[in-house]
């Protein structure tokens, strides 16, 4: 999608994560991929980005709303943000939101990280166009675009 003029910038704390993006970028012969070992909320975004796509990582930062706002800083004009992550769906019973927890618990995910709500960040700092929820309510999908 980006083509042979864009650019992709992967940022992740873990180095295990990077070395899987290392070799999917090697396995490909991707030249235009760069990789950044840092905290998000420390990274500094570079200006005019196109798009900021953050997947399954948000609600496990603490500072996800200062990410947010400084990558809606950095985004061009027509530029979009989009979140992939979890949360706790409004009626889910305290029985499945547990289930939940204990399943994506290798990943990080505690009891205490279903009160963050990044989802209303993205709303705050970019004005979203398009939302949806799956399985149930525990994954969201919010899009903004910058006009």
């Amino acid at each position: 999608m980006i083509g042979l003029e864009g650019r992709i910038i992967g940022v992740d704390l873990t180095d295990r994560m990077l070395e899987q993006a290392q070799s999917r970028v090697h396995r490909h012969g991707w030249r235009n991929v760069e990789l950044v070992c840092t905290d998000a909320a420390k990274f500094v975004f570079p200006p005019e980005v196109n798009g900021i796509l953050s997947t399954f990582a948000l609600t496990l930062m603490p500072g996800y709303d200062r990410i947010t706002r400084s990558g809606r800083a950095s985004l061009a004009p027509g530029g979009r943000f989009a979140i992939l992550d979890l949360k706790k769906p409004e009626n889910a019973p305290r029985w499945l939101t547990r289930f939940m927890v204990r399943l994506t618990a290798p990943f990080g995910v505690s009891l205490d990280l279903t009160e963050r709500h990044p989802w209303e960040s993205i709303e705050k700092h970019v004005p979203v166009t398009f939302y949806e929820e799956f399985f149930f309510g525990f994954v969201y999908l919010p899009t903004g675009e910058v006009g």
